[in-house]
């Protein structure tokens, strides 16, 4: 059977590992129960998948992957916290009591807003050392968005970018190599980034809603902007020219961006703005390091 399996990596890894694949994989999985014989096959398709995508954790697109995968769940968590924070307040702000609220609710955007809670509770897990079941509860949780927007519900202000974003994310987390999941440093990066990208809009709107503020000044500018600080941080403490973090911060705004596109009222303005002022922050990186350099 691993000899079957191991035609799937191309040829020219097979030709330099595939004996040494054959052996290791055959010696582990002949003691296993059949259960866990299947398991070890999948995982070396997997593998074998991602070799020959080059998304392993070797190949420059991996750890690309890799860094992106964290700040991905994130800024899914930032979009459906805050989906979650406003249903929130109109719920307390509303004249009626919250019990007929909450049986006057419709079944579609109940399963909304359970399937916005498991994006976020899987974030959350996913970045507190828990990557796998975390990872798994957003990645449902996600898909059950697209799905209910595949089904006919319409039930969010983004329209089509909400499940193209979800879709997006989802691509993000699971090109992540196995291997380079859960990195502590990145984990705790995108945890302080949701924190600081959702916590100050929450008291913006809230502010907003009780009268406290006259204005808002929210079309999803601040979430993108922290998204594009923390790139830069990054970059500024590796010492790198800052594209490869600008890049992966970039794949993983498809949250941010469908959140500004509904904040903005289908206005693609200020979409347009936070894609640009993730550019320019990337430049005014590169900018930086090769003054340092040359210092």
């Amino acid at each position: 059977m691993s000899d079957l399996l191991v035609r799937l990596y191309p040829a020219a890894y097979r030709a330099a590992h595939g004996q040494e694949i054959i052996d290791v994989h055959r010696e582990m999985t002949a003691d296993m129960p059949r259960a866990a014989r299947l398991r070890a096959d999948a995982d070396l398709v997997a593998h074998a998948l991602r070799v020959r995508l080059g998304l392993d954790s070797a190949s420059p697109a991996g750890r690309f992957f890799a860094l992106a995968a964290p700040f991905a769940l994130a800024a899914g968590a930032v979009d459906s916290g805050l989906q979650l924070t406003r249903w929130y307040a109109g719920l307390v702000l509303s004249p009626a009591p919250v019990r007929v609220q909450l049986f006057a609710t419709d079944g579609a955007w109940s399963l909304y807003m359970l399937l916005s809670l498991l994006v976020c509770v899987g974030a959350v897990v996913a970045l507190t050392g828990r990557w796998g079941p975390g990872a798994g509860m957003a990645v449902c949780g996600l898909l059950g968005t697209a799905g209910q927007w595949a089904a006919g519900t319409r039930l969010y202000d983004e329209g089509a970018t909400a499940p193209v974003a979800a879709l997006l994310t989802v691509a993000v987390v699971l090109a992540c190599p196995p291997d380079r999941r859960g990195d502590r440093r990145l984990s705790a990066a995108a945890g302080a980034m949701a924190a600081a990208g959702w916590f100050p809009v929450v008291v913006v709107n809230a502010g907003t809603y009780t009268g406290a503020f006259g204005v808002t000044t929210d079309y999803g500018v601040w979430p993108m902007l922290v998204l594009a600080f923390t790139g830069a941080v990054l970059a500024l403490r590796a010492r790198s020219s800052g594209l490869r973090e600008m890049g992966a911060m970039a794949v993983a705004s498809s949250p941010l961006v469908a959140y500004s596109y509904a904040t903005a009222w289908g206005d693609l303005r200020p979409v347009l703005g936070t894609l640009l002022l993730l550019s320019v922050v990337a430049a005014l990186t590169a900018f930086f390091q090769a003054v340092r350099r040359r210092r």
